[in-house]
């Protein structure tokens, strides 16, 4: 007889201890807690035939969205098809949409997660991933609806319901359903106060809400939950930094920054995304960061993945441009200009968003504030095409108006301002945008 999961999901292995050590390496998958990657390489030396097993571990390669990851996710699914015969459906179509991600149609493989999901709703690794890839594409929509496709499936006496209601609220968040995701996220955290997303959904609102005060109150009330030992904290910490400098609090933001968030080398692609995008916010307001540029342009450029994820690229020629390395900026620019010209999903992404946001950070950089402007003003429509949530993106809007203020371009940035003004409570930051906004006119 075959065993199944904590959801009654059957798998191939006939092993309850590799079932077992599968259930912790999804829980912390889940919370973003500890080491799932021991914990599911325990259930393989178990039984190395566990096929389900080399689909978790594939997915988390997958959903690290960083091409370092590339070997060892190659690794995880040749030795999934080497187990075709023996595996169940399930397992198959795990191993063929990670194999998807692998040949770089990240497109196709989210569908094949998703086409998971809608056939055995009850996947919460099937559900997590997809939902994970959905952000990586910046697909906003199915953030929100791929999740709503399972919910009702589940009840609260389910394992891991609490996470579904937290990948639900980001997914309501990123589709301006404020109140339903804040919520939905305070729901999952009555059922899981550990759950690292659901706070960072909520934290997302209040960003978009601009409701600096209740922000901060939210992540430095919940600090236990979220900052110990989990893959997700410097990005909470990340989101403190933003309502501190929203706040303008710039000394708050540099103490954060040096005590969280600024990772020693090498650090996961999303710490280094926070880092280069946190120090280039900073950059814009003209703060002195100092020498804090230098160890981030490094480990970008020492990772040797440049045109793997156009995001992270235009991340990396951030770091390269403030540490004054215009030629490392050029690298990482010509990477993307060879990703645009090759197939898959990375090049669509490098070619629509990647490069000329590229060449506007680096025509910023050379005082070139028209050329940054005339390449920000369209590609800013289309940005969601490069994934990142609004939060993440909105670096490309911050550039724009900064470009418009240094450029005397008076009628855009009052335009600009008038924009994020409709959208926000007014903030000592925006406040001072508006301020020089009205001062290009004089």
């Amino acid at each position: 007889m075959a065993l199944t999961d904590s959801r009654d999901l059957p798998v191939s292995t006939q092993n309850a201890r590799s079932v077992e050590q599968y259930e912790t390496a999804l829980q912390l998958l889940n919370g973003y807690y500890g080491d799932p990657l021991a914990a599911i390489d325990t259930a393989l030396a178990a039984d190395p035939d566990f096929a389900m097993g080399h689909a978790l571990r594939a997915a988390l390669m997958v959903t690290s969205g960083d091409g370092t990851a590339e070997p060892m996710l190659r690794q995880s699914v040749e030795a999934g098809e080497a187990l075709h015969g023996r595996a169940n459906d399930r397992e198959r179509r795990h191993i063929a949409a990670a194999r998807a991600w692998l040949d770089g149609e990240f497109e196709r493989s989210v569908r094949l997660y998703g086409d998971i999901v809608i056939d055995y709703p009850r996947d919460l690794l099937a559900i997590q991933t997809a939902h994970l890839e959905d952000f990586l594409l910046g697909q906003s929509s199915m953030l929100r609806d791929r999740v709503a496709q399972a919910l009702p499936h589940w009840d609260a006496g389910m394992p891991g319901y609490g996470y579904l209601l937290g990948m639900h609220a980001f997914g309501l968040e990123e589709t301006q359903l404020y109140e339903r995701a804040e919520e939905s996220g305070r729901r999952a955290l009555e059922l899981n106060p550990r759950d690292p997303w659901a706070v960072h959904a909520v934290a997302h609102v209040m960003e978009m809400q601009g409701r600096l005060a209740d922000g901060i109150a939210w992540l430095d009330g919940r600090r236990d939950d979220w900052s110990d030992d989990n893959m997700l904290a410097v990005h909470n910490w990340w989101h403190l930094a933003l309502f501190q400098l929203e706040a303008g609090r710039t000394d708050e933001v540099l103490a954060l920054y040096d005590r969280h968030i600024k990772r020693p080398a090498p650090a996961i692609a999303l710490d280094l995304v926070d880092a280069s995008a946190l120090l280039w916010r900073l950059h814009l307001r003209g703060v002195d960061v100092g020498r804090r540029w230098q160890p981030v342009a490094d480990d970008w450029l020492g990772r040797g993945v440049a045109g793997y994820y156009a995001f992270n690229d235009v991340h990396a020629v951030m770091a390269s441009l403030g540490a004054h390395r215009p030629a490392a900026a050029d690298q990482v620019r010509a990477a993307l200009e060879r990703a645009a010209l090759g197939n898959g999903t990375n090049a669509m992404m490098s070619r629509d968003v990647g490069l000329p946001v590229a060449d506007a950070l680096i025509a910023f950089d050379q005082g070139d504030y028209a050329t940054a402007i005339d390449l920000l003003l369209p590609v800013r429509l289309i940005a969601h095409r490069f994934g990142g949530s609004h939060a993440q993106r909105d670096v490309v809007s911050l550039t724009l108006l900064e470009a418009a203020l240094r450029g005397r371009r008076s009628n855009l940035a009052i335009a600009l301002t008038a924009e994020r003004a409709a959208l926000k409570p007014m903030s000592p930051s925006l406040h001072r945008l508006v301020q020089r906004a009205d001062s290009c006119r004089a």
